[in-house]
C-alpha cells in the first residue's frame, strides 16, 4: 500500500502582512526584552518606596511619641502611613531596631543608650532635638554630681533612658549601686513630688521630665536648687554624645529673673535611627518632616539648629548627607511624591538601560535576517517535497498535483517582497523552482522514476 504524500505547506498570495510583520516583529521582541529587564532591574535593584513604615516612639504622653505623631500627619501628605509604636523610651527603641522579628523602620533614640549593644546594621539621619539632664536636690552650692554620695537619688524607672544615662554618669563620679548612695527607680513628677516631700535629696530628670512648667515649680519650692555643671566641658570629652547648653538668666521666668544666673546643663540628643535599608525616598521625607517639626527657635536651641547631620553613636547615612548638603532633588521639589519618585527612579536606572540597549539593537538585524531567511527556507521545504514525490512512483493524476503546487510556490513568488540585500538568494530559489519543473515534465514524460 502506498504511503500517503505529505502535502507542502501553502503560501500567500498576499505578501503585504508578511512583510509587515519582518519589519516590525524584531523590534517588538527587542523592545520586549528591554522592558523586561528594566521591570526586573527596577524591581530588584531599585524597588518603589515602601506605603507604610513603621516607628518605635516612647510612652504615653511623652515628646518622643507627641514627636512621632507629628512626624506621621506630615508623611501622610506624600500618602506615606507612619504607623507609630509606643514603647518604655530610647532603650526599648533600640532593642526593636535590632531585633529582626520585629517590623520597624525607625525609632527615635536618645544617645548614651547604644553601649553593648552590635549597632553595625543601623545608620542615623541626624540629631532632631536635645534632651537636656536637669539635676535638682536639696539644699545649694552642689556643682558635682560626687558631692551626691551617700544621699537618696532618683534617678528614672527601669528601662528608661533617663536611668542609663544617669547610672552612666554616676558611675563617672565614682557612685553606683550597691553603695551608700540609694538610687531609686523614679522619674518625671513623681521624682520631683518625691524631692519636694523630702523622700529624696536630689532627682535627675531628662527630656520629657524636665519640662520649663516643673522646673519653674521646682525652683520655686524653698530649699531646692538646680545643679549648676561647672564641669559640662569635660562631660562633653568623656561622653562624646553630650552637648553642653546654657540657661541663661531669665530664661524661664523673666518676670522673676528665673534662673537668677547662667544654669550650664550637659545633654544628650534624640536620634532619628534606621535600618540600614530603609528607602532613600523615605529617608528624604523623614528628614524633611524632622525640618518642620524641629527646625524652629525653643527653650534650648536657635532656629535651624536641628535636625543636623553630627555623628553621634550611629554613622549618618550616605542619603541623609546628601540631603543635608543638597536638599531635596529638583523632580521632588517640583512633581508629587510618587510621580518624582518614578522619574528619580527612571534616571538612576539611564545608565544600566543604555549599556543594556546598545548590545539589544544588534539583535534586531539578526532577528530580520532571520526572518527573510526562513520564509525563503519554507519555499524550499516545499520544493524538497515536490522533489520527493516526483521520484517516487506516481500516477498522472498525483503529478498534475505536484505541478499545481508548483504554480502555486510561483505565483507566490511572483508577489513575493524581497529586500534588495536578498536578491540573490530569491533569483536562486526561481532558478531551483524551475529545475525542480524539469525534473516533474521529465518523469512525466518517462511515465516513470528518472
Amino acid at each position: 500500500m502506498k504511503a500517503q504524500r505529505r502535502r507542502p505547506p501553502s503560501f500567500p498570495g498576499d505578501h503585504t502582512h508578511a512583510e509587515w510583520r519582518d519589519h516590525t516583529l524584531p523590534y517588538i521582541i527587542v523592545a520586549a526584552l528591554v522592558v523586561l529587564a528594566i521591570t526586573l532591574v527596577i524591581w530588584l535593584v531599585d524597588p518603589a518606596p515602601p506605603k507604610t513604615i513603621t516607628m518605635s516612639a516612647g510612652p504615653r504622653d511623652s515628646s518622643f511619641l507627641v514627636t512621632a505623631n507629628q512626624y506621621k500627619k506630615i508623611l501622610a501628605r506624600n500618602g506615606i502611613r507612619l504607623s507609630v509604636l509606643e514603647s518604655d523610651g530610647s532603650v526599648q527603641n533600640l532593642q526593636r531596631l535590632l531585633d529582626p522579628t520585629q517590623r520597624v523602620d525607625i525609632a527615635l533614640v536618645q544617645g548614651g543608650v547604644a553601649g553593648g549593644f552590635d549597632t553595625s546594621s543601623l545608620m542615623s539621619l541626624g540629631s532632631v532635638f536635645y534632651i537636656p539632664v536637669v539635676v535638682f536636690y536639696r539644699g545649694a552650692g552642689l556643682t558635682q554630681l560626687s558631692q551626691l554620695e551617700g544621699k537618696r537619688i532618683a534617678i528614672g524607672r527601669e528601662g528608661s533612658g533617663t536611668r542609663l544615662l544617669s547610672l552612666k554618669l554616676l558611675d563617672a563620679n565614682g557612685i553606683g549601686p550597691g553603695g551608700t548612695t540609694t538610687l531609686v527607680p523614679t522619674d518625671g513628677l513623681q521624682a520631683a513630688t518625691q524631692l519636694v516631700s523630702g523622700e529624696v535629696d536630689a532627682a535627675i530628670l531628662n527630656g520629657d521630665s524636665a519640662t520649663r512648667g516643673l522646673m519653674l515649680r521646682l525652683l520655686k519650692v524653698p530649699g531646692i536648687s538646680v545643679m549648676n555643671f561647672d564641669e559640662a566641658s569635660a562631660y562633653t570629652r568623656l561622653f562624646p554624645y553630650l552637648d553642653q547648653i546654657d540657661l541663661p538668666p531669665g530664661v524661664l521666668d523673666l518676670k522673676y529673673r528665673i534662673p537668677p544666673e547662667t544654669v550650664h546643663l550637659i545633654s544628650p540628643t534624640a536620634e532619628l535611627v534606621a535600618r540600614s535599608h530603609l528607602h532613600p525616598a523615605i529617608s528624604d521625607l523623614l528628614i524633611e518632616a524632622a525640618q518642620e517639626v524641629h527646625g524652629t527657635a525653643g527653650l534650648l536651641q536657635h532656629a535651624g539648629q536641628f535636625p543636623n547631620p553630627v555623628a553621634r553613636e550611629y554613622p549618618i547615612s550616605d542619603d541623609a548627607q546628601r540631603y543635608y548638603r543638597t536638599g531635596k532633588s529638583f523632580l521632588y521639589r517640583t512633581l508629587p511624591f510618587w510621580l518624582a519618585s518614578i522619574g528619580d527612579r527612571t534616571l538612576v536606572l539611564l545608565l544600566p538601560v543604555a549599556v543594556l540597549l546598545f548590545p539589544t539593537m544588534r539583535l534586531i538585524p539578526a532577528l530580520y535576517r532571520w526572518r527573510i531567511r526562513s520564509r525563503i527556507y519554507r519555499y524550499y521545504g516545499a520544493l524538497i517535497a515536490i522533489e520527493r514525490d516526483a521520484l517516487a512512483d506516481s500516477t498522472d493524476e498525483e503529478r498534475k498535483q505536484l505541478f499545481a503546487q508548483l504554480d502555486q510556490i510561483e505565483a507566490s513568488l511572483n508577489q513575493l517582497r524581497m529586500p534588495l540585500a536578498y536578491a540573490d538568494a530569491f533569483y536562486v530559489l526561481r532558478e531551483h523552482v524551475g529545475f525542480v519543473r524539469s525534473r516533474l515534465a521529465a518523469a512525466e514524460r518517462q511515465g516513470s522514476t528518472p
